[in-house]
């Protein structure tokens, strides 16, 4: 290898370690304050392809009315598994109204795909069974900041 791509070679392992590291431990994203009538929700807002990457993985628990809101730039079939993360949960698939589409109780550290039955905008991650507790499923509307009331 020749002195120039043994730089080249380190020097991408260095850009990369960060990336590697920030996924093996939780992240933590701001919130915003949702409802699904009259019950209330505080979740993080995954919004670039990083964050949504790694989403809930390495979470010990989730607070009882706590969340996160994967939001993508368009509507398309989205689909979630359940790789490296150690909490069941519930994922709700939301259209660009915020409109329940289908929900999925996913089990925790598990390569299956769950996937919307329509395209989603948005997917809103709970604990499990946190939406069948509640009464919402498909054709139920949430609130919050990215749809009007």
């Amino acid at each position: 290898m020749t002195y120039i791509k043994k730089l080249l070679a380190i020097g991408l392992l260095a850009a990369l370690a960060p990336l590697s590291q920030a996924q093996d431990q939780a992240q933590h994203l701001p919130s915003v304050a949702m409802s699904a009538g009259m019950h209330m929700i505080q979740a993080e807002v995954a919004r670039t392809p990083q964050q949504r990457a790694i989403g809930l993985m390495h979470r010990t628990e989730l607070a009882p009315n706590a969340g996160m809101i994967f939001v993508f730039e368009e509507s398309a079939v989205q689909c979630f598994w359940m790789r490296n993360t150690l909490i069941p949960l519930s994922a709700a698939f939301l259209d660009e109204q915020g409109r329940v589409i289908n929900i999925a109780e996913m089990k925790p550290r598990s390569d299956q795909s769950h996937c919307s039955t329509g395209p989603a905008r948005y997917v809103l991650e709970m604990n499990t069974g946190w939406f069948s507790k509640r009464g919402i499923k498909a054709g139920h509307k949430l609130s919050g900041p990215f749809w009007p009331h």
